[in-house]
């Protein structure tokens, strides 16, 4: 049986609304976010283009961001969830006022996808790539930022210890099965 993911799920089953790929930096957001918008014929917002200059410098410098420098650039985010149609944005939504903030400007139900991974495997993956401005030594204070988004409904939680094809086929069919519900509803 073959892992490569077709389109499990097409458009005419219905709208997706809006999707939040989040995580700690180097989880996959990214990868899995524009498969996934590919696979459903969406827009795709890479979440960390639309940091403002002083958030990326303080990165550079391998200071972490604290909420007063996170909720401008969650606004923007919101705003991109709150538009017509279905999109894929990638976004950290650490803590669960942040999801919470951008639940709310959507205006509408929001599908969070948490890719969570070990610690050690982060590293790894950020220890093997190029990031603008992202460096290993953030890792940490995103951990202990992070609030596991438990008994919130509109999340799924993917383990990152797996193909990225098998992340992409795995969100799919609980986004497939929650459109199916709300359909029933």
């Amino acid at each position: 049986m073959s892992t490569a993911a077709s389109r499990p799920v097409s458009k005419a089953a219905g709208a997706f609304g809006p999707i939040v790929v989040m995580g700690v930096s180097g989880c996959g957001k990214s990868s899995v976010g524009e498969r996934l918008a590919g696979y459903l014929d969406c827009p795709f917002v890479e979440g960390d283009s639309l940091h403002p200059e002083t958030n990326v410098d303080k990165m550079r410098m391998g200071i972490p961001l604290d909420d007063e420098d996170r909720w401008p650039w969650l606004d923007v985010l919101g705003r991109k969830l709150g538009g017509a149609g279905d999109v894929v944005v990638s976004c950290s939504a650490l803590k669960r006022c942040y999801r919470d903030r951008l639940r709310m400007l959507a205006g509408r139900s929001v599908t969070f996808i948490f890719l969570q991974g070990d610690r050690a495997l982060l590293a790894a993956r950020m220890a093997g790539r190029q990031h603008e401005y992202m460096p290993l030594s953030l890792l940490d204070s995103q951990l202990a930022t992070l609030e596991l988004p438990t008994d919130e409904q509109d999340v799924v939680t993917l383990d990152i210890n797996q193909s990225l094809e098998t992340i992409v086929v795995m969100a799919m069919t609980f986004l497939a099965a929650r459109n199916r519900h709300a359909g029933q509803t």
